[in-house]
C-alpha cells in the first residue's frame, strides 16, 4: 500500500471487501505494518468467525454453457482431481486448455475422454461461429470484473512521484541509455564489492587491513599453529595443506561473495532486473531467446553469484520448450558464485589494478559466450520460433538494507556450508591423490636438501601428479600445466574445488616461511604463470563442463540423461577452443606464453 501512495493511488479497502465477499487487509510487509492484523485476521477467518460467502462469477453464457458441460463429466468424488477443489475450477483450467489439468485428467481413462471430448466440442464451435478461444473468453471476462471493480475502489492522482518515475523507465529500458545505464549499475556494483573486501573504503575511516585479509591472515595462523603442534608426518600434512590449506583456500572468499550478493540483493529489490529482462528481449531474440530467459540466466549468475541449479529450475516459466531447453544448455556458461572464488583469486593475482572492470568484462564475456551458444543451439540443433513476450514491469522499490543484508548472509551459509561438507571432502579426496602412492625413499634420497625440488617429485609421482601429466598434451596449448589440469579435474566436481587443489598443490610445494602467503602471491610469483595463462584459466572455467549439481538438474528438468551428457561434451569442446584460440592468439602478437 505504501507504493500505491507513492504512486497516487488511493485504495478503498472496505469497498473492495464488500466487491470480493472477503478479508482485505492493508499491508506494508517491509516495514511491518499492518502484519499483525493480517495474522490476527487470517486465523478468525480458519476459525470460522469471519464469514467468507462463496464467490460466483460469469464468463458469459457462451462459457458458462461450457462449463456446465465440462462439470458434468466431472463427478463428484470420482475424477483423477483433487476433490477438495470444486468440480467448477477444474472445468475452467481444463477449458483454458492448462496442460497439467489436462495432463491429470488423462490418468482417468473414462473421464479423460470425456473431457477431452466436450472440450474438443467447445474448441470446434468456437472455431465454426469465429468468435475468440474459450481461454480468450474467460482472460477477458476477467479483466473486464477486474476494471470495474478498480473503476469503483481506485483513484489515481497524476503526481510528480509517478512522472519522476515514468522519467527514470524511459532512461532505464530505453534502446541506447538503457545499455549505458546497465553497464553503469554492474561496474560500480562489483567496483564497491571489491573496494569493500580488500579494505579500500575500510582505509577512508581510517581501518587497517582488509577482511580477506583478516581470513586469509586467520587461516595462515591456524596453519602455523597446527604444523607447530604437529610432528611432521601423514597427519600433519593432511590437516595443514588438505583441511586448512584447501577450505581456507576457499574462505578467504567470504567478504567478496558477501558484498557481490548484497549488492545484487539491492538492485533485485529495487525492480531493476525485469527492466533488464524488457531491454534485453530485442537482443536476445536475434539469438532464438526471449526477455524472460534472461531472468533465467540472471539467476545462473547473469549478474554474477547466482548458480545454474536454480536458473535452470526457472526455465519453467518459459512456455516454448525448444526456447527453454536452449536456455537450460546455456545458463551453465555464467558466472554462477562457485566461479567467483576462482576469479578473485586469479584477478587478485593478475589484475590488481583493474579488479571492478575485469569483473564487468567477464560479465559481459559469459553473456556473449552464452548468447553465441544460444545461437548455434537455435540454428543447429533445436530449431523453431520463439513465441512473442508478454510482461509486467513491477513498481520500483526503495530496498530495504535489512533484507540485503539477510538475503546476502543467506546465500554466503549455503556457500560455507558447502565448504563445510561438500568441498572439505573433496579437498580431503584431493589431498589423497596428491599425497599418494609416495616417492620411493630411493628417489626421495636423490633430492638431497633441496625439499622444494623433493615435493614437486612428490606430487608429481602422486596419483593426481601422474593424471595430470598424461592430461599434458590435452591442455598445454592452452598454456595449462599439470598442477591446473589437476585442479579442473576437481573443478568438475564443483568449482569451489578449483581454488582449494591449486591451494592444496602450492601448498605441498611449500618449504618455508618466505615462500608463504596467499595462493594469489604465490601464483603471482610462480615462473609457469603469466595473465595470459591467468586469463585463458577464467575462461576455460567459465565455459568447461557443469558441476555435477547443475548436470543433475539438467537431467532432471530435460527429462533426459543425454542433454546432461551432452551438456558435459559441447561445453568442454567450447571451452577448449575458445582458450587455445585465446592463447595461441595471444602468443602470436607477443603478450606471452
Amino acid at each position: 500500500s505504501d507504493v500505491a501512495e507513492q504512486r497516487g493511488i488511493q485504495i478503498d479497502a472496505k469497498q473492495l471487501e464488500a466487491e470480493l465477499k472477503v478479508p482485505v487487509v492493508e499491508i506494508v510487509a517491509s516495514q511491518k505494518k499492518g502484519v499483525k492484523n493480517l495474522i490476527c485476521v487470517a486465523r478468525e477467518t480458519a476459525a470460522g468467525k469471519v464469514a467468507v460467502a462463496p464467490f460466483a462469477f460469469s464468463y458469459g453464457a457462451k462459457v458458462d454453457e461450457y462449463l456446465e458441460n465440462l462439470q458434468k463429466n466431472i463427478p463428484a468424488g470420482n475424477h483423477p482431481f483433487d476433490e477438495h477443489i470444486p468440480s467448477r475450477w477444474w472445468a475452467i483450467k481444463c477449458l483454458e486448455e492448462d496442460p497439467q489439468v489436462l495432463g491429470m485428467a488423462q490418468r482417468d481413462g473414462a473421464t479423460g475422454l470425456n473431457i477431452s471430448a466436450v472440450l474438443h466440442q467447445c474448441l470446434t464451435d468456437a472455431k465454426q461461429e469465429k468468435s475468440p478461444s474459450p481461454a480468450r473468453l474467460i482472460a477477458a471476462a476477467r479483466y473486464n470484473f477486474v476494471d470495474s471493480i478498480c473503476r469503483k475502489i481506485v483513484q489515481r492522482s497524476e503526481d510528480s512521484s509517478r512522472q519522476w518515475l515514468d522519467a527514470l523507465d524511459r532512461i532505464a529500458i530505453h534502446p541506447l541509455s538503457g545499455w549505458v545505464v546497465m553497464v553503469l549499475v554492474f561496474f560500480g556494483a562489483y567496483t564497491f564489492t571489491f573496494s569493500v573486501a580488500n579494505g579500500e573504503i575500510l582505509s577512508w575511516a581510517g581501518i587497517a587491513g582488509s577482511p580477506v585479509g583478516w581470513i586469509e591472515g586467520f587461516f595462515g595462523w591456524l596453519g602455523n599453529v597446527t604444523s607447530a603442534a604437529l610432528p611432521d608426518g601423514v597427519l600433519e600434512s593432511l590437516l595443514v595443506n588438505g583441511i586448512i590449506g584447501g577450505v581456507g583456500g576457499v574462505l578467504v572468499f567470504v567478504p567478496i561473495i558477501f558484498h557481490m550478493f548484497f549488492v545484487i540483493s539491492l538492485i533485485d529489490d529495487s525492480g531493476y532486473m525485469a527492466r533488464l529482462a524488457y531491454l534485453l528481449d530485442a537482443p536476445l531474440r536475434m539469438f532464438g531467446l526471449q526477455g524472460k530467459s534472461a531472468l533465467a540466466m540472471a539467476v545462473s549468475g547473469g549478474v554474477a553469484g547466482g548458480c545454474a541449479v536454480p536458473g535452470i529450475m526457472a526455465t519453467r516459466t518459459l512456455g516454448d520448450p525448444r526456447e527453454r531447453l536452449a536456455t537450460i544448455l546455456v545458463c551453465p556458461f555464467l558466472n554462477c558464485g562457485a566461479k567467483l572464488p576462482v576469479y578473485a583469486m586469479l584477478i587478485a593475482a593478475f589484475f590488481q589494478k583493474w579488479e571492478g572492470l575485469m569483473m564487468l568484462a567477464l560479465t559481459i564475456i559469459s553473456w556473449g559466450f552464452a548468447l553465441g551458444g544460444a545461437w548455434l543451439l537455435r540454428r543447429m540443433i533445436i530449431q523453431g520460433e520463439s513465441p512473442p513476450m508478454m510482461m509486467e514491469l513491477p513498481p520500483y522499490h526503495l530496498p530495504t538494507l535489512q533484507g540485503a543484508l539477510w538475503q546476502a548472509w543467506g546465500r554466503v551459509q549455503l556457500y560455507m556450508r558447502k565448504a563445510a561438507t561438500f568441498i572439505l571432502a573433496a579437498s580431503i579426496v584431493i589431498w589423497v591423490m596428491m599425497s599418494f602412492p609416495r616417492l620411493p625413499q630411493q628417489q626421495a634420497a636423490q633430492y638431497g636438501n633441496d625439499p622444494g625440488a623433493l615435493a614437486q617429485a612428490e606430487l608429481a609421482h602422486s596419483a593426481a601428479g601422474r593424471i595430470g601429466k598424461a592430461l599434458e598434451p590435452v591442455f598445454s596449448p592452452l598454456g595449462f600445466e599439470w598442477r591446473t589440469n589437476i585442479a579442473l579435474l576437481g573443478g568438475v566436481a564443483a568449482k569451489e574445488v578449483i581454488v582449494s587443489t591449486l591451494g592444496t598443490a602450492y601448498s605441498l610445494a611449500d618449504v618455508s616461511e618466505e615462500e608463504s602467503g596467499s595462493l594469489s602471491q604465490r601464483l603471482a610469483g610462480d615462473s609457469h604463470w603469466t595473465p595470459l595463462k591467468a586469463f585463458c584459466l577464467i575462461l576455460f572455467v567459465m565455459l568447461y563442463a557443469p558441476c555435477v549439481g547443475t548436470i543433475a538438474a539438467i537431467i532432471q528438468e530435460t527429462r533426459s540423461w543425454k542433454w546432461g551428457l551432452f551438456s558435459t561434451i559441447y561445453s568442454t569442446a567450447f571451452a577448449w577452443i575458445v582458450a587455445f584460440v585465446v592463447f595461441q592468439g595471444g602468443r602470436l602478437i607477443g603478450l606471452g606464453g
